[in-house]
Formats: structure tokens, sequence, C-alpha cells
């Protein structure tokens, strides 16, 4: 089993920044992609960004030159760079781990906030 656990959530102001961290432990070796997703009220989480274990990315035109995924596989953690946060970006972040490409694991999840 893999579980994940995000930190880095809070509250910041339209144009500011916030750095997500995910750091996964158990069978970590089984690990592939990693990404995140986020929620907003009253809508379906979609997918924000992912990141292959060999660095290949992925991003919702929603983000694309705002934020930045990466991972650091010699400690098990994926980050998301947020720059030029919009208020359209508050919702709840999960982190998501495809593991043996054949099933996923999620942490619970980060609030986001972003003031106008």
């Amino acid at each position: 089993q893999v579980q994940l656990v995000e930190s880095g959530g809070g509250l910041v102001q339209a144009g500011g920044s916030l750095r997500l961290s995910c750091t996964a432990s158990g069978s970590t070796a089984r690990i592939n992609t990693m990404g995140w997703y986020r929620q907003a009220p009253g809508k379906q989480r979609e997918l924000v960004a992912t990141i292959s274990k060999g660095g290949n990315t992925n991003y919702a035109d929603s983000v694309k030159g705002r934020f930045t995924i990466s991972r650091d596989n010699a400690k098990n953690t994926a980050y998301l760079q947020m720059n030029s946060l919009k208020p359209e970006d508050t919702a709840v972040y999960y982190c998501n781990a495809l593991v043996s490409f054949s099933s996923a694991a999620w942490g619970q999840g980060t609030q986001v906030t972003v003031s106008s």
C-alpha cells in the first residue's frame, strides 16, 4: 500500500504563490505517475498536473504557465509550485499516485483559498 500526505495549502491573495508538497510512504517503489487534482465546491474533481517517474509533465490548460509540478524520487515527494494564483484556483487539492500502473492512491487533500 501507498500512503500520501499533502501539505502547504493556505490562504493567499490573488497574484500570490503557494507550494504544495506530497510525501509518499509505504510501497513507494511501486509508484509510477504522480499528480495533483483539485475540487472546488459544487464541482467535479479535475486534473491539475501530472509527472511521470522519468519527469514527463502534463498540465491542465487553466494552469499552464502558472503552475509547475516536480518530484524528488529519492524523497518520495511531489511538489506543485503555484504562481499568479487566481480566485478560481480556490479548491481542495489532492495528491494522487498511480501504483504499479493498476491502482491509485489519494491523499487527504489540502485547502487552497485565493482571495480577490
